[in-house]
């Protein structure tokens, strides 16, 4: 079984791809914050990470450097998925080692081609 971690910290948003993807036979993992998600996939090595950009205390740009900065997560794939609409912060997001950029709102089927796609590869 695929183990995700959500970091989103927006409740709805959680419980949402939650959902669909334990509907889809995905484990899920989630965290609140950024700083709280980095520790997670330091704690829990996921096979992936859905990761929001707009956080407190540590935002999703800083995730995806301090997670490509430590050994253990270096290789998580990593999907963002965020209501930023801006081709600069997807071209960040990618130089940063994001492997896929899913913006909110979203269909399920969305999610999951995108999921697949970094988690196949």
């Amino acid at each position: 079984m695929t183990r995700v971690l959500v970091i989103d910290d927006e409740r709805a948003i959680v419980d949402v791809v939650r959902t669909i993807l334990e509907w889809n036979g995905y484990e899920v993992l989630a965290a609140d914050d950024g700083s709280r998600g980095f520790a997670a996939a330091q704690r829990q090595a996921p096979d992936a990470i859905i990761l929001d950009l707009m956080m407190p205390i540590m935002d999703g740009f800083a995730v995806l450097e301090a997670l490509r900065g430590h050994e253990r997560t270096a290789g998580v794939p990593v999907l963002v998925l965020t209501a930023v609409q801006n081709e600069d912060v997807e071209d960040r997001c990618s130089e940063l080692g994001a492997k896929s950029y899913l913006r909110k709102p979203f269909e399920p089927d969305q999610l999951l081609s995108a999921l697949h796609a970094i988690t196949a590869a």
